[in-house]
């Protein structure tokens, strides 16, 4: 039996007024699609979570947590997310292991 392999994003704005002072239209519409593309690796059970701090400050960060086959390809997922690909946000992936999670 082969282990899933997961994978976490770390992603933070590339401009911090887009939390402070707000996004500017062209930045919302991409946190739409940023939104969108998360939403639809969730239905096809490719996310496993997401979601982002509360804080406003340039500690705030979201996190991805992603199910995929290899390094490259988790790569690809976390290149193509419309806020990575748009500079929006900047992106760092990590290899990871889920060691405890509740059964919903």
């Amino acid at each position: 039996m082969s282990e899933v392999t997961h994978y976490l994003y770390r992603i933070q704005p590339t401009r911090w007024e887009m939390l402070t002072h707000g996004p500017t239209a062209e930045e919302a519409e991409i946190v739409t699609q940023h939104f969108a593309y998360l939403q639809r690796l969730t239905e096809q059970g490719v996310v496993v979570l997401a979601g982002r701090t509360l804080n406003t400050d340039e500690r705030s960060f979201g996190i991805v947590i992603f199910r995929a086959d290899s390094e490259e390809a988790a790569r690809s997922i976390m290149d193509q997310d419309p806020a990575v690909l748009n500079r929006v946000m900047r992106a760092e992936l990590y290899p990871y292991r889920i060691a405890l999670m509740a059964k919903t």
